[in-house]
C-alpha cells in the first residue's frame, strides 16, 4: 500500500513538459504479423506517414537505403500486381500490390522493376511510344507469393536521395494508412517535441496574414490574456533512434482543463483532400518564416478529415475571467507523449491590434467569385477558398520582357485549395505572330502556363501573387554527353543527353534509330535522358535523332550518325 502512494505521489509532481508512453488512439483495428518488412535491412525511417510536406501530408513511410541504390524490394505478403507505374516525377517507378486481407502495398521511387514487370512495363511504352505509363494488371497476370522479389530500391521521380517510399492503402477506397500501425515500426523511445506554441487572437474576421499571433516562450509561466475567440497552434516534430530526421507525429490533442477541443490523428488520409494541408498549418507564417505550426483550429472550407475529435471548430471563447489550463499532448506511434500546459484567462482590457483590410471585393469561399478590370478577370471557383476573404488587385508597371502591365492578384499568402482561372489582357507589343509563344508568369518569372483566346492570355493556377505576360520563343536546350557524329558506340551501352528549358518547360522527348521510335528514359532532376541500346541492334552505321519539344511547341532536334 504505501509503495502505491508513493508513486502516486510522484505522478503529481510530474511539471509540465515531462514525458511518458501510452496507449495510441486508433479508429479500427490493423492485422498485426501479416506483413513483413519490404526491405531485407534494419529499418530506419528518413520520413514517416502523415509528415508535413509543402504541398501535401506524406502518405507513407520512408525507408533508408544505406544511400545507395539497388537494395532487392521484397512483396510484404501474399498478393498480386495490380497497377505498376512510371512517372516523370512525382513516384518515379512503382508497383502497387493487392493483398487478399483487403490492403494494397505500394513501392515508390524503385530503380527498377524484376524481370517480369520490365517486360510488360516496356511492351506497353513501345505501344504508347511513350516513357511515362500507367498499366493496370489482372489478378491472374502477376500473382505473388510474401517475400518475393519485385525489383530494386532506388531513387526515381521526385525522390531527392536514395530510399523506398512505402505505403499501405485500403483497396477498396485507396486511402492511404499509417503504415506503422500494422506493426511495421521504426526503433523509436523518443518523446515527439514540441518547439513552439503559438496563440491567435481570431475575433470574427477570416483568418489571413494579418491574424494577431503570440508565438509563446515555452519556458513562460505567465498567464495568456484573451479576450473573445482564439485559437491555438502547435510547432511539433518526432524523432527516432540512431537518425538525426525531423519526423511528423502521430497525434496531437488540446484540451481545455480536462475537456477535449481538438485530436488530430495521424491515422489515415486521402489524397483527394491533402493539398489542404495549407489550411491544417499556419500558411502565412510558413511563407514568411519556413514554419510549420499545426493549427487546432479549422478553417470554414477546411475539407480535411484528420480530427478523433473537434469541439466546433477548435477555437475556443472564455465566458468567465477565471484562469483555465490549455494542455497539448503530443504522441508518436508508438506512444511515447509530450506534453506542455499553459494558463490563459479572458480579460476584458486586452485589446489585440488587428489590421483590417478593405480589399477591393469580398470573395465567399461558399459560391463563385469574379473580379474584372480593365486588363485582368479572375474567376474563382466555388471551395476553391478556405475562408472569405478581403481580395486585393492593383496593377503595376509593365516588366523589362512583358507584354502586359503587371498584375497583383492579391497577394501569396492565402491558398487555395482548386485552381482558379486568371486571364490577362496584352498590349500592343504582342503581335500576332507571338500570339502562340504567349505564356503567363510570375514576378520571379516562373511559368504559370496559358494561351491566348479571345484578346487575352488566360490560365488556371493555385496560387495568388503577381503575374504578367511574356512569350517562350526559345527551344529546349540538348547537351549530348556521350555521343558524337561518327562515333564507334561498341562498347558503350547506352547514350546519354542532358535537356532544359528555360521557361514553359519540357513537353515532350522521342528518339528515333534508323526513322524507328526507340524508348527515352528522363529523370527532370538531375536534367538526364538516356536510351539503352537494345540487344537486337544490328552491329553497323546508324542515325540517331533526337526531338525535344517545350509546351509553347518550341522543338530542338539533335542528330548524330553513330557505329555499333
Amino acid at each position: 500500500m504505501k509503495i502505491i502512494q508513493a508513486i502516486i505521489f510522484l505522478c503529481l509532481l510530474v511539471p509540465t513538459g515531462t514525458y511518458a508512453q501510452s496507449a495510441v488512439m486508433k479508429n479500427r483495428d490493423y492485422p498485426q504479423g501479416y506483413f513483413r518488412r519490404p526491405l531485407a535491412i534494419p529499418p530506419q525511417a528518413s520520413g514517416t506517414f502523415g509528415e508535413l510536406r509543402a504541398t501535401h501530408f506524406h502518405a507513407g513511410d520512408d525507408y533508408r537505403t544505406q544511400q545507395r541504390v539497388g537494395l532487392p524490394l521484397f512483396a510484404v505478403a501474399d498478393g498480386y500486381v495490380s497497377r505498376v507505374r512510371v512517372q516523370i516525377g512525382g513516384g518515379g517507378n512503382s508497383v502497387y500490390i493487392d493483398h487478399p486481407n483487403g490492403y494494397t502495398s505500394v513501392y515508390l521511387h524503385m530503380h527498377e522493376f524484376n524481370e517480369a514487370l520490365t517486360s510488360i512495363v516496356r511492351a506497353k511504352q513501345y505501344e504508347l511510344q511513350r516513357f511515362d505509363v500507367d498499366i493496370p494488371l489482372d489478378e491472374a497476370v502477376m500473382p505473388l507469393k510474401k517475400g518475393d522479389r519485385i525489383g530494386l530500391a532506388g531513387n526515381s521521380g521526385s525522390s531527392q536521395g536514395p530510399h523506398l517510399h512505402f505505403e499501405i492503402r485500403d483497396t477498396e477506397t485507396q486511402a492511404p494508412l499509417n503504415p506503422q500501425l500494422f506493426g511495421l515500426t521504426f526503433p523509436d523511445d523518443i518523446p515527439p517535441l514540441i518547439q513552439g506554441i503559438t496563440v491567435y487572437d481570431l475575433a470574427d474576421e477570416p483568418f489571413n496574414e494579418h491574424t494577431p499571433r503570440r508565438h509563446l516562450s515555452l519556458k513562460d509561466s505567465q498567464v495568456i490574456p484573451v479576450n473573445g475567440r482564439f485559437g491555438v497552434g502547435i510547432n511539433t516534430i518526432d524523432r527516432h533512434n540512431g537518425t538525426s530526421f525531423n519526423n511528423g507525429v502521430y497525434s496531437i490533442e488540446l484540451l481545455l482543463g480536462n475537456k477535449p477541443v481538438s485530436t488530430v490523428l495521424f491515422e489515415e488520409l486521402s489524397f483527394a483532400t491533402s493539398r489542404a494541408i495549407h489550411s491544417y498549418v499556419d500558411y502565412p507564417y510558413y511563407i514568411m518564416k519556413n514554419t510549420r505550426v499545426q493549427k487546432s483550429f479549422k478553417d470554414p472550407n477546411n475539407p480535411i478529415n484528420i480530427y478523433h475529435v473537434l469541439d466546433g471548430d477548435g477555437s475556443i471563447t472564455l465566458t468567465d475571467e477565471q484562469e483555465h489550463t490549455l494542455t497539448y499532448r503530443v504522441r508518436d506511434v508508438h506512444g511515447n507523449t509530450a506534453s506542455h500546459s499553459f494558463k490563459v484567462r479572458n480579460s476584458p482590457s486586452y485589446a489585440p491590434v488587428r489590421q483590417r483590410t478593405a480589399g477591393t471585393a469580398m470573395f465567399r469561399y461558399d459560391r463563385e467569385n469574379r473580379y474584372a478590370a480593365e486588363n485582368i478577370e479572375v474567376i474563382v471557383p466555388k471551395n476553391a477558398l478556405y475562408d472569405h476573404l478581403h481580395f486585393s488587385y492593383h496593377q503595376g508597371a509593365r516588366p523589362k520582357n512583358g507584354y502586359s502591365m503587371i498584375q497583383h492578384v492579391h497577394n501569396r499568402f492565402i491558398p487555395l485549395f482548386d485552381s482558379y482561372e486568371l486571364k490577362i489582357k496584352p498590349d500592343t507589343t504582342l503581335t500576332e505572330a507571338l500570339r502562340s509563344k504567349a505564356i503567363l508568369v510570375d514576378n520571379q518569372g516562373r511559368s504559370q502556363g496559358g494561351n491566348f483566346d479571345d484578346g487575352w492570355v488566360r490560365t488556371k493556377t493555385r496560387s495568388f501573387g503577381s503575374f504578367y505576360i511574356t512569350v517562350d520563343t526559345l527551344p529546349p536546350t540538348i547537351q549530348p554527353q556521350n555521343i558524337s557524329a561518327g562515333k564507334d558506340m561498341g562498347a558503350i551501352n547506352r547514350v546519354d543527353f542532358k535537356i532544359f528549358d528555360d521557361l514553359s518547360g519540357i513537353q515532350s522527348f522521342n528518339g528515333y534509330i534508323d526513322d524507328q521510335w526507340v524508348l527515352m528514359e528522363y529523370d527532370p532532376k538531375f536534367r538526364s535522358l538516356w536510351h539503352v541500346f537494345e540487344v537486337g541492334l544490328p552491329k553497323g552505321k546508324h542515325r540517331f535523332r533526337l526531338e525535344v519539344t517545350d509546351w509553347k511547341d518550341n522543338t530542338q532536334v539533335h542528330e548524330a550518325n553513330f557505329i555499333r
